[in-house]
């Protein structure tokens, strides 16, 4: 916990200064104010995480956190657990989704077996695992709060270690069958929304599956009793070893102020969790997609943060992130190679 505490030290608001002299200078440029939209909202938000004009993307990492759920023992899932790990095999070798969308967006892939129950052949996958799978959350809690701390600083430890290889800018991403239940039982206990604003489908659950596992998810809610103020408990009572490390992931770019984008929906519960531990953490994230998962709704409320695409993807894996790193890059661009007023003699803007 001592990473964790330390961790949380270092988060601090974003710098005001520089996200004025960032409107001001948006506002030179050579249009209508505003009439970028919000290409120069997050301009200002990239100026005020970085303290300057919001800088350059030259590298880029999505961390992919792969883990299996004990949940899917009551049948939540249209799939076996041993997919997960062959999932994550595909990643690296470059044929999985995310491993085509973030080679077009020139960013790296880093996947972690954190919580897998079957093990890996591709010695790439860095080896974190807390152990093999979480346990069932419908019969009792899905880890210890000592576990759940572990997969937090396992999510720490790994963001800073992507930025210290000079990662400009992090997203994240997920593997691990029965992760929609844990993620919507986690939003649930956090936000008391009703299940049927929270829950889809998943992997593609049938209408039956679909109220069986609503079913599922306020059993498990019920009896773990997960603390809404508490972030760790919650993620330790219903959660998932991806979720937490995910969580880990926001909360180490806030502190070593990176901009980390949010993927989709169980991204989007990990990042709810990470503000729940800091508050401010959430100035440093942006959200990439607005995932087809009924959830991420009630996500966007909670963090105040409004998805960039609306594609009505529902893969997971970090798709969403190297798809938002193209815009998140082209407002940098605005920003530091567009033309101001002055430059064709005018001294004032537009009206």
């Amino acid at each position: 916990m001592d990473l964790l505490n330390k961790t949380l030290s270092h988060i601090q608001p974003l710098n005001e200064n520089a996200m004025q002299q960032a409107r001001e200078r948006l506002d030179s440029l050579l249009k209508p104010p505003g009439s970028l939209g919000r290409l120069e909202e997050i301009a200002v938000v990239m100026a005020g995480i970085t303290g300057s004009g919001g800088g350059s993307l030259k590298k880029k990492t999505i961390i992919v956190m792969c883990a299996d759920n004990g949940v899917t023992d009551e049948m939540v899932s249209s799939f076996p657990r041993a997919i997960s790990a062959l999932v994550a095999e595909t990643m690296l070798g470059g044929i999985s989704g995310v491993s085509v969308l973030a080679r077009h967006a020139g960013a790296e892939i880093m996947v972690i077996d954190i919580g897998l129950e079957g093990d890996v052949s591709d010695g790439r996958i860095i080896n974190r695992k807390i152990r093999r799978a979480t346990g069932n959350i419908a019969r009792g809690p899905a880890m210890d709060r000592e576990e759940a701390l572990r997969a937090i600083e396992t999510g720490i430890e790994l963001a800073s270690s992507a930025i210290d290889r000079g990662a400009d800018i992090l997203g994240t991403g997920e593997i691990g069958i029965g992760n929609t239940t844990t993620a919507s039982a986690v939003l649930h206990a956090f936000t008391g929304k009703n299940l049927d604003e929270i829950v889809g489908r998943g992997a593609g659950l049938s209408d039956e599956g679909l109220l069986h596992k609503k079913d599922v998810i306020r059993r498990a809610v019920e009896l773990n009793r997960p603390d809404p103020d508490d972030g760790v408990d919650v993620l330790s009572r219903v959660g998932g070893f991806d979720i937490a490390g995910l969580a880990g992931c926001y909360l180490a770019a806030a502190a070593r102020r990176k901009p980390i984008v949010i993927d989709g929906f169980i991204a989007g519960v990990a990042a709810v969790a990470a503000m729940k531990m800091a508050p401010a953490a959430r100035d440093f994230m942006f959200a990439s997609h607005a995932s087809a998962e009924p959830g991420v709704s009630a996500i966007s409320g909670v963090l105040g943060l409004a998805p960039m695409l609306a594609l009505e993807m529902r893969l997971g894996e970090g798709t969403g992130c190297a798809l938002a790193f193209h815009i998140i890059e082209a407002a940098l661009k605005i920003m530091n190679e567009m033309g101001t007023f002055k430059d064709i003699g005018m001294e004032a803007t537009a009206p």
